[in-house]
């Protein structure tokens, strides 16, 4: 699933791949970059409020979203860790990613 840009949301075009929006729900994107340093993480963008989740940990460890906000990220992914884990090792290989189940 690739997105068109809204306020806050990362440039879609990263080097020469489209930046794969893994999911969405509840107004929060998230997103994996294709040659993202590590350790292995995600980022979520909610209105103007950005952040980057580790996955081993589900830590926050740069940006911020309001509580509630960050509260549903955090939930969706303790759910879906195992598939966060297989994207980012696909993106490393620069594979798609794919996508994961939102939030419901």
């Amino acid at each position: 699933m690739l997105a068109h840009r809204a306020i806050g949301e990362p440039t879609f075009r990263h080097h020469l791949f489209e930046v794969p929006k893994l999911s969405e729900f509840f107004g929060i994107s998230i997103y994996m970059y294709w040659d993202d340093h590590g350790p292995p993480h995600f980022h979520a963008y909610y209105a103007e409020y950005q952040a980057s989740i580790s996955i081993p940990d589900l830590t926050l460890f740069r940006g911020g979203l309001p509580p509630r906000a960050l509260g549903l990220v955090m939930e969706w992914a303790a759910i879906h860790r195992a598939e966060l884990r297989s994207a980012w090792d696909r993106a490393k290989k620069n594979e798609p990613p794919g996508t994961i189940a939102p939030l419901e």
